[in-house]
């Protein structure tokens, strides 16, 4: 016998309120207590409710022809580099762009869904499963650019080789001689955070490197980096070589190594991750993995343009290589 669908009479049972409520949090509309709106959210995701027409994110023709991309902020080069990804394969599909930022209240979302938009990139967002959820039964579809957390099977996402990256950052510095190695991350709960330093103990590990590895989190920020580095680089048996997670992190190792008096590459090597524009004004010049930001950005958005028009009976992820790019900061032992 064929299981019953999921009804929204279903969603506002379990929510304890009405069927209008609860259609007006899948719409967006702003009056709705934040309680209830949690509420209707959290049932969606328990009872798996995908929408008027069952199957989930489905464009739905009567939309305006505007898609979303959602930042997480809009500070620094990265959120920009996505961006002109994202808007020129928007422009070359003659689809319209809103730029929206995640803040921390969750508003975005019920901005999103009161714009009735035709789809959305999420960057860098730190989505929850209740945020995807209702998403999905608002049959909006969306692309997770460089997910913060491992997504359900049934989202798309776009990302970078972080893994392979993290690796290629370990096999320089080895090659070079290096015995003592450092790194240095921020939110340990990121899926790139978490590929990266997996890659670069890989390694480390592998035999016949006798190569010790020492690993520190921080707050996301370059005074947060510039502290951990120089407890690091100020202990008796300092590493020779600091692998940062991100190029931010790295500026921060230089300044802990030129507040402590010590060279680079001369005293320790530094290799970074992501080669933004700013690490132009470091000398030396930073070696750093390089991540295509904006070519991701515009995956993105192409994937998201495909789902749209023709949705996927499986969810596609997209991951784009990374390169090591190698300058003057990392030297030989």
């Amino acid at each position: 016998m064929e299981q019953r669908r999921t009804t929204l009479a279903d969603v506002a049972a379990a929510a304890g309120t009405t069927v209008p409520t609860a259609s007006k949090v899948l719409s967006g509309r702003s009056d709705v207590s934040g309680a209830t709106r949690a509420k209707v959210m959290r049932a969606v995701a328990d009872l798996g409710y995908r929408g008027r027409s069952g199957r989930g994110a489905v464009p739905r023709t009567d939309r305006p022809s505007l898609v979303d991309l959602v930042l997480s902020g809009v500070e620094g080069t990265w959120a920009n580099r996505a961006l002109m990804g994202v808007e020129r394969a928007a422009t070359a599909a003659g689809v319209d762009l809103v730029v929206s930022v995640a803040r921390k209240d969750g508003d975005w979302l019920t901005r999103l869904l009161e714009r009735g938009l035709r789809g959305a990139v999420l960057a860098l967002v730190d989505v929850t499963a209740e945020q995807l959820a209702t998403l999905a039964a608002a049959e909006v579809p969306v692309v997770l650019l460089d997910p913060v957390t491992q997504p359900p099977s049934t989202v798309a996402s776009v990302g970078a080789a972080n893994w392979a990256g993290g690796r290629a950052a370990a096999e320089h510095l080895i090659g070079l001689g290096h015995e003592r190695l450092a790194v240095i991350g921020a939110d340990r709960r990121a899926l790139y955070t978490q590929a990266r330093i997996d890659g670069f103990r890989s390694a480390a590990a592998q035999p016949g490197h006798a190569v010790g590895v020492e690993v520190r989190f921080i707050e996301w920020t370059r005074t947060g980096a510039a502290e951990a580095a120089a407890a690091i680089l100020g202990a008796a048996e300092r590493p020779t070589g600091i692998f940062a997670c991100t190029d931010n992190i790295a500026a921060g190792v230089y300044d802990a190594a030129e507040s402590l008096g010590l060279r680079i590459p001369e005293d320790v090597s530094v290799v970074g991750f992501d080669d933004l524009p700013e690490v132009q004004w470091l000398r030396p010049a930073l070696t750093t993995v390089h991540q295509p930001i904006s070519e991701m950005g515009e995956a993105a958005m192409r994937m998201l343009l495909r789902i749209m028009a023709d949705p996927p009976a499986v969810a596609p992820r997209e991951e784009l290589a990374t390169q090591l790019v190698v300058r003057g900061s990392a030297g030989r032992r």
